[in-house]
């Protein structure tokens, strides 16, 4: 019961400062109200380099897993030949031997490579990074 009473209070407390604000927006000109809220609103934007809390900002997105693939090239070709192939079957695609190789984050793609194997294991030496503005250039295609 105390609980419920206490919620009682904070919505009487809230309502109380609710009414107190529109009673005093409504005594202030209109246009000195308007040019309180601009004020303020043009307030909160500030260049990312002169807040340091936003260099915070990105922290809390590295951490989330993206795909990455490595594509040595692509080809179409009919159902009925997939069916054909059996254990030493040659697909041919597109990709030039020696041709460097895309580098692509869900999808998009972010850079090219050379295949190196290091310790038995194949790996991607990247030669050429896609600058930003050419990434957002290829989401508007």
């Amino acid at each position: 019961m105390s609980n419920e009473t206490g919620v009682v209070d904070d919505w009487a407390a809230a309502l109380a400062e609710q009414s107190a604000t529109t009673s005093s927006a409504a005594a202030t000109p209109p246009a000195a109200n308007a040019a309180t809220v601009q004020k303020q609103l043009f307030e909160k934007f500030s260049p990312t380099g002169t807040n340091p809390a936003a260099t915070h900002d990105i922290d809390m997105i590295l951490d989330i897993p993206v795909q990455l693939t490595v594509e040595l090239g692509r080809t179409r070709i009919p159902i009925k030949q997939i069916l054909q192939l059996a254990q030493g079957s040659v697909v041919e695609l597109d990709g030039l031997a020696g041709e460097p190789m895309d580098v692509l984050v869900n999808g998009c793609l972010i850079a090219q490579g050379e295949v190196v194997v290091v310790n038995d294991k194949f790996g991607i030496r990247l030669t050429d990074i896609v600058t930003p503005s050419e990434r957002i250039r290829r989401l508007n295609r």
